[in-house]
């Protein structure tokens, strides 16, 4: 047995963290919205900037930083609810969230999304746990072994190119499981890994039913032996690898987060799909449930 999330004993931990977004909701909007700017129904937007040129996660105050209620907890799951009001972050309209953690006899987590709004608004929800299946301040990730089959490649500000590339050959190629730092050797040569520093990479999900739940990653540490498989209804995935962790944070165990020792698997719908029309849309419209798995 080990504690495989990283994370803090007490909130003040969180509070005080260089990282923010420690097993953190994310919201409105998961992952980078460009310039931070969007048009919807005839207006733009403007959303704070918090990620250089970027808005990323939702901005400063996003779900990751605010006060959820808790509606109802039993032995092994938990409802959080959320009114998120209008122009909070720059986005339009009351949003109402629900999200229930489940912990399940089959070893499962599950987390349930619902949202609705009766302006249109976007909408991506996400988890950000930061994972180490060798466990928390246990040493590098790069020996575990990842399988995902597809990216979606970025500029040098991390928003995705509309011309996806074949993976093939690349060290974007995780359809056959390989170990994480195997080809982190090409930083310097790979234009993608050095825009990333790294992996911090949209996977476009290679779904069989649009919609539909299926498996999108799965990670083993070889030493343990663990395994965790993620399943999601969403159509992407970002993996993140623990670039720009430096040794500022000191979790539950009493030991820093060092570069490349945490992991990130975020379900999602593609970044700065807002800006892109050929992605699918986010847009929540008046009065519809936003519902994911």
């Amino acid at each position: 047995m080990s504690d495989i999330v990283l994370g803090f004993s007490s909130i003040d931990g969180y509070l005080n963290a260089k990282e923010v977004f420690y097993g953190a909701l994310i919201g409105r909007v998961g992952n980078r919205i460009s310039k931070g700017k969007f048009n919807l129904d005839g207006q733009e937007y403007t959303l704070p900037l918090n990620n250089g040129v970027n808005h990323l996660h939702g901005g400063a105050v996003g779900f990751h930083n605010i006060i959820w209620e808790v509606k109802a907890v039993t032995d092994s799951s938990i409802v959080l609810t959320y009114l998120s009001r209008d122009g909070e972050m720059g986005y339009p309209g009351n949003l109402n969230v629900e999200v229930q953690y489940l912990l399940d006899s089959k070893n499962e987590i599950i987390i349930n999304y619902k949202a609705i709004d009766y302006k249109s608004t976007p909408v991506n929800l996400t988890n950000h746990a930061f994972w180490n299946l060798a466990g928390e301040g246990s040493g590098t990730i790069n020996d575990q072994i990842l399988t995902i089959n597809a990216y979606t490649p970025v500029d040098s500000t991390m928003i995705p190119l509309v011309d996806n590339e074949p993976v093939e050959g690349t060290p974007f190629d995780f359809r056959v499981g390989k170990a994480i730092g195997r080809d982190l050797g090409q930083i310097e040569t790979n234009i993608q890994l050095k825009n990333g520093m790294g992996y911090d990479h949209n996977f476009e999900l290679n779904k069989p039913v649009a919609g539909k739940m299926s498996l999108a990653a799965t990670v083993v540490d070889p030493v343990s032996g663990r395994k965790m498989e993620i399943f999601t209804q969403k159509p992407v995935l970002q993996f993140y690898g623990g670039n720009f962790m430096d040794c500022s944070d000191i979790g539950k165990s009493g030991k820093s987060f060092k570069y490349h020792e945490v992991f990130a698997l975020e379900t999602q719908h593609f970044p700065d799909s807002l800006n892109h029309p050929c992605f699918p849309s986010i847009i929540l419209k008046s009065g519809e449930l936003y519902q994911t798995t």
